[in-house]
């Protein structure tokens, strides 16, 4: 039987109440790539929860669609975007069985997606690949091996997890404008706080592909 995404997600987030299991600020990598976002600019971000990252991203000014297979998540997106006074195209969608786009956003956000196991990660990173325009962006935030010794957030199984290689290999046909692996102490919600082992990717897609 395969996991249910959407029931384990749904429930994490009812489970929540009223608060957002990974706060409303956005995430601290993703607003250090402010200078890449401008207005006008249309973005996608993938599996956005309760929208935190979303919402900021139109605070920019960029054109955003959000993506997210939680009935639940989108409902509290939907709110904190109101709360905001911005708009948001969301969409309810399992980014592991869904047609994506062609070459149509500036810039495609995936910001801590590792439920894609090895077998499910190349029709996810290959989907965002494909989304992106020719000179458009991708950015990656994930977890390394070493987070499973901190346990505060993420997937419990290490082949769901990113290394500097994996992510050179699933990008060799990119320019790979930032690549680190690092940690850092994380205060997002309830669900990402303390001490983590980060990798970030911003990577361009060329022009000709």
């Amino acid at each position: 039987m395969s996991f249910d995404h959407e029931a384990f997600w749904s429930a994490r987030y009812r489970d929540a109440g009223d608060d957002f299991l990974f706060g409303t600020a956005p995430n601290s990598f993703l607003a250090s790539q402010a200078e890449r976002f401008g207005a006008g600019m249309s973005v996608l971000t993938v599996a956005d929860g309760e929208g935190r990252n979303a919402v900021w991203l139109a605070e920019q000014g960029c054109r955003v669609t959000a993506t997210e297979i939680s009935p639940v998540a989108l409902e509290k997106a939907a709110r904190l975007a109101r709360g905001r006074h911005v708009s948001v195209d969301w969409k309810a969608a399992d980014i592991l069985n869904w047609t994506w786009p062609q070459d149509i956003y500036d810039a495609v956000v995936g910001i801590f997606i590792q439920f894609a196991t090895p077998e499910e990660r190349p029709r996810q990173i290959g989907g965002m690949k494909q989304a992106v325009k020719p000179g458009g962006f991708l950015l990656l935030q994930g977890y390394t091996p070493k987070q499973l010794d901190y346990r505060t957030g993420g997937p419990s199984a290490v082949e769901n997890l990113y290394t500097e290689g994996l992510l050179r290999a699933l990008f060799a046909d990119w320019e790979i404008v930032l690549l680190r692996e690092h940690e850092d102490i994380l205060d997002e919600g309830t669900a990402h706080r303390g001490r983590s082992a980060l990798i970030d990717l911003v990577a361009r897609k060329p022009t000709g592909r």
